[in-house]
């Protein structure tokens, strides 16, 4: 499927998904704290589109069929990605977590080129450094009275949980954009089906007890499975289907600053000015990445 860079619609997908995800830390931790474990919201939330998704998944069962062991690998990057992005969200400062997971660009960029061929042009190199910068600027943290903030560099758990969230997001969009063949539905079942997997299999390996049974809680999880999840998932792949991998990596930071403003209105976490600094850099970064390139700058697929 050729890329669409006339239309603005996959650019209009992209920036409305990362307004959702930048989001969507605030019904996780809700849901968090009124009883429902991390794990067990991702199961909830995944199996409740998943199950929506049924009857169309069998209806195209021959088209899944064509490239079983580049889907799976779909599955597995994507699922990785959403259960680790919803740990780190839950526990994590949701800025912090935002800037980790979106060191995704760097990872596009390498992969984009081993896996798909694309040739990056010299505007997609300045506006990845432009954003990335606009992300550094964001992290970083003064110095103590020894000369360095260890804060800036001492990376937890939920830090790992974002950097690796990141890394399998570029995965899985360049994976998206490697089997053009398979219809958008297919590759969005997929990736439902992968934060099932996912889910289930870390729910096993901690031996996590099952939650109280509530009503109302199961039922939220279960809605923003089947209407949020949806939304979200059908835009990020519309986007990365039709855009380059440079491109519609550096739109989506945007992400960072739904998030950083959702939490500055809906929590007590504050941001400074520099903060503000960076997400305006990025902001600019994204406004570049989204305008139409040269003819040399169009992708060289190789499927």
């Amino acid at each position: 499927m050729p890329s669409n860079h006339s239309s603005p619609l996959p650019v209009l997908s992209l920036l409305l998904a990362a307004t959702l995800w930048g989001i969507s830390w605030y019904p996780v931790r809700w849901l968090e704290q009124n009883g429902l474990p991390g794990l067990w919201s991702s199961l909830l939330m995944y199996a409740s589109v998943v199950i929506i998704s049924l009857p169309l998944l069998w209806r195209r069962r021959a088209e899944a069929a064509r490239r079983p062991w580049l889907l799976a690998a779909l599955a597995l990057s994507a699922g990785w990605c959403n259960v680790a992005f919803i740990l780190a969200i839950i526990d994590g400062n949701v800025v912090r977590v935002l800037l980790l997971f979106y060191l995704s660009p760097l990872w596009a960029i390498v992969l984009g080129r081993i896996l798909l061929g694309e040739r990056i042009p010299a505007r997609a190199w300045l506006t990845i450094a432009l954003a990335m910068s606009g992300a550094l600027i964001m992290l970083w943290q003064p110095a103590d009275a020894d000369g360095l903030s260890a804060k800036t560099f001492a990376l937890g758990t939920t830090d790992w949980l974002a950097i690796s969230s990141g890394f399998m997001f570029a995965l899985s969009n360049v994976l998206v954009r490697k089997v053009q063949d398979i219809s958008i539905p297919v590759k969005t079942i997929v990736v439902w089906w992968g934060g099932v997997f996912l889910a289930g299999l870390c729910l096993a390996l901690t031996a996590a007890p099952l939650p109280e049974f509530q009503p109302q809680i199961f039922a939220a999880a279960a809605l923003l499975g089947g209407l949020g999840i949806m939304v979200m998932t059908l835009t990020v792949q519309y986007g990365v289907t039709h855009l380059p991998v440079h491109q519609s990596a550096v739109i989506l930071l945007f992400e960072l600053v739904a998030g950083a403003v959702s939490a500055q209105l809906l929590s007590d976490e504050t941001l400074r000015v520099q903060e503000w600094t960076g997400g305006l850099i990025i902001i600019i970064a994204a406004y570049f990445s989204a305008r139409p390139g040269k003819p040399s700058s169009r992708v060289k697929r190789s499927d």
